[in-house]
């Protein structure tokens, strides 16, 4: 007798691989097998999820389609792989979680920590819920994910809850395939989870912290990824003293509010600002500030944005609503440092800064600071790529034949870890600069590789001789080594950012690259792809009057731009004192090409800013001070080889300066003779090549008045423009670069032929 099609029995065995732990990935599968009657098993390993059904065919058909559109909403599913089998599973006609198997290498993919949700938050406000008022409410949908990972696959004994003993009403949810927290490794309550303590004030500990902050004191607070530094964004005094303790004179805090009203209220907030800070990953977003923000001076000096960030913890949103203002939350470290993660270390270095510790006992295992984010053309443009972000992995335009170390660059520093398709960018890390922040960088590798079960084979590394991330490269034992240059780097990124991979333009504008001809560049345009790149034209060569202090001291730039010249403006008056000895220094001093320092000089002649307390600042300043509505744009040079007359902007702008026209204005017509050369030689090289698609990289991208007219000009001048979006323009991206290059050299020495 026939068996009806729809009753026909089978088994198979399916593999699911990407972000699928640690987001509720077997609860969901369980809830869906049960539902069609299915019988089996799901469970976690090394490689992602494995499930056995057995059951009919139209069944498992069903399943099958439906575990890909109806996955939860954390996951990511990059590939499913379905075997036949006869037989699969001994449960009986049940379906069940299963022990997760531990063996094996590492495939699988880690979640990033994701702001609490909307249930959760429902549970912490009602006072007849057991978690009510809880600071560490969280489910399958949210909560810490990286930060406490310390291997996988992804079960709590793995995770810094380990210490944290489910109690019976925990369990009994933890086992409730009908629960949100059906297998949610972090669950807990108030009777066996962790718990919050104030140190340095008396009272409850949410009380007395918002004594503390309401007092004018500054308060430490143990967040996901790191301690912050809070004080009321309205207090300046309060703000002023956190600038002395923590050493940092200008650079703009970041301000947390409670919801998107109170964001409307101190800034600009239209329908993609919303999006982005209601975004899962709850990042720091940069927004036009309202005249009447009540913000205090000292928070951002000076700027017309603010950064705004909603809570992303239940212990921010009891904070909030304990103080009932906006606060001041920033990185948790004295200046040059990293964030600040483990307890004792952040008693020792946060001593002297907090009057008060709001702290916690569940342990941190990676740091992770806030990513930051401002919007462009209707989206969100990343500036610095870390919590909510890292690590959902890039797809590399071509596979990685073997496992490949991206070592990045000095400032702004990430690793990339490449394995596959896959390019696992660390979480910011900082400067590598000092002791601390190389050794969170060696750390971070060392616990990425195990996580992502990486053993790099390949090195990529700037050949800049004095990075200390070319030297932790050039020190590792039985590796194969490749240099890629930096600004190449930084094109690449982008087209890895863009899941490109072929030969374009590449406009590479920052403060400095280290030069195949031993100057240093930044102001570079190249034909470049994964592979090579040609330098085809560039900002004329400056000398570097004293090295890195013209870094320091952005006037030294206006010096070697004027070439000596200009005794008779103010930016020579301000430093007569120096300013022979200053030029008489330009012919021995190193070369740059820099659109940074090209930036530098004409915000010093314009007395923006003589002398930088973080880097990147008189640039920044000077596009602060520019006037949007002016058109205007000066001339420069570009000789039949494109090497382009830098100092014909700045001559133009002291000429105004002379006429007396407002530096608002010389500045805007500087913004826009930039925006022009770019655009005029980009036309010529695409003359030359037939190229018409160009990447911008580089940390003077993030400038969005030269950003924004150079993809309107290059637009209109019939390119396709490439920009970025998920990893910074700045050196941030470097290490995803430097992966993307020796994945690409790696299959031109497979093939033969150019990706």
């Amino acid at each position: 007798m026939l068996v009806p099609l729809q009753t026909v029995m089978m088994g198979v065995r399916v593999r699911v691989e990407g972000v699928v732990q640690g987001v509720g990935f077997r609860p969901f599968v369980h809830g869906l097998a049960t539902q069609l009657g299915l019988a089996g098993q799901v469970g976690n390993d090394a490689h992602g999820v494995f499930v056995e059904l057995e059951g009919g065919r139209d069944q498992i058909g069903e399943f099958l389609v439906r575990l890909e559109c109806d996955a939860p909403p954390l996951a990511s599913i990059e590939r499913v792989t379905v075997t036949s089998t006869p037989r699969v599973t001994r449960a009986g006609g049940r379906f069940r979680i299963v022990e997760s198997d531990p063996s094996g290498t590492s495939r699988t993919l880690v979640s990033p920590d994701i702001a609490t949700c909307a249930d959760c938050l429902a549970e912490l406000a009602d006072p007849a819920d057991r978690r009510y008022r809880y600071p560490f409410v969280n489910c399958v949908n949210c909560g810490p994910r990286l930060t406490i990972v310390r291997a996988v696959p992804y079960d709590r004994p793995l995770t810094t809850m380990a210490g944290f003993e489910m109690c019976g009403d925990c369990r009994a949810e933890y086992h409730d395939p009908a629960d949100r927290r059906f297998h949610a490794q972090p669950i807990c309550c108030p009777a066996c989870g962790p718990t919050l303590s104030l140190m340095g004030a008396a009272g409850d500990p949410l009380t007395g912290a918002a004594d503390v902050l309401r007092a004018g004191g500054v308060l430490a607070v143990k967040g996901i990824g790191g301690y912050h530094l809070a004080v009321l964004a309205s207090d300046e005094s309060a703000a002023a003293e956190l600038r002395r303790r923590k050493r940092r004179a200008d650079k703009p805090f970041a301000v947390m509010v409670a919801d998107l009203d109170e964001a409307g209220r101190l800034c600009e907030v239209d329908t993609v600002a919303a999006a982005l800070l209601t975004d899962r990953a709850r990042p720091i977003v940069l927004l036009p500030r309202r005249p009447e923000a009540a913000v205090a001076g000292a928070v951002a000096p000076g700027e017309r944005c603010l950064g705004l960030m909603l809570p992303y913890t239940p212990l921010h949103h009891l904070l909030l609503a304990a103080v009932s203002a906006p606060i001041v939350l920033t990185s948790g470290n004295g200046s040059d440092e990293p964030i600040a993660y483990d307890d004792h270390d952040a008693l020792d270095r946060l001593g002297g800064i907090a009057d008060a510790f709001l702290t916690h006992d569940r342990p941190i295992h990676l740091r992770a600071d806030d990513s930051v984010v401002r919007p462009f053309r209707g989206q969100g443009m990343i500036l610095r790529r870390s919590r909510g972000h890292a690590p959902r992995p890039f797809t590399l335009p071509y596979e990685a034949s073997r496992h490949i170390l991206g070592c990045g660059a000095e400032l702004k520093s990430t690793f990339c870890l490449g394995k596959g398709r896959h390019a696992f960018v660390s979480p910011h890390i900082g400067d590598l600069e000092n002791y601390e922040t190389l050794r969170s960088y060696a750390e971070g590798i060392e616990h990425f590789a195990a996580l992502f079960g990486v053993r790099p084979e390949v090195v990529a590394y700037d050949p800049h001789p004095e990075y200390l991330s070319t030297k932790h490269a050039l020190d590792l034992p039985d590796v194969e080594l490749t240099a890629v240059q930096h600004h190449h780097a930084h094109i690449a990124s982008c087209l890895a950012d863009n899941g490109e991979h072929g030969r374009v333009i590449g406009v590479a504008f920052d403060g400095l690259g280290y030069g195949l001809d031993g100057t240093l560049w930044g102001g570079e345009f190249l034909l470049a792809d994964l592979v090579s790149f040609e330098r085809a034209g560039h900002l004329a060569p400056v000398p570097m009057p004293g090295g890195s202090l013209a870094i320091r001291q952005p006037w030294r730039m206006a010096a070697a731009y004027l070439d000596g010249d200009g005794e008779a403006l103010d930016v020579a008056r301000r430093h007569e004192r120096w300013w022979a000895s200053v030029t008489s220094m330009m012919p021995g001093a190193v070369l740059t090409s820099s659109a940074g320092r090209l930036f530098d000089a004409v915000a010093a002649l314009l007395g923006v800013r003589d002398t930088i307390t973080y880097e990147g600042q008189a640039a920044i300043e000077l596009e602060r001070l520019a006037d949007p509505a002016e058109r205007g744009a000066y001339p420069a040079g570009v000789s039949d080889d494109l090497v382009v007359a830098g100092a014909d902007l700045v001559r133009a702008a002291a000429a105004d300066l002379v006429a007396r026209v407002e530096p608002a204005v010389i500045s805007a017509r500087f913004h826009n003779g930039v925006s022009e050369v770019i655009v005029r030689c980009c036309r010529a090289l695409r003359d030359a090549t037939g190229l018409a698609t160009v990447a911008l990289s580089g940390g003077v991208f993030q400038n969005m008045l030269l950003l924004r007219r150079t993809v309107e000009r290059l637009g209109g001048a019939g390119f396709r423009v490439l920009t970025h979006t998920g990893v910074p323009a700045n050196d941030g991206g470097i290490s995803l670069g430097q992966v993307a290059v020796a994945a690409g050299r790696d299959r031109l020495s497979a093939y033969g032929d150019q990706p």
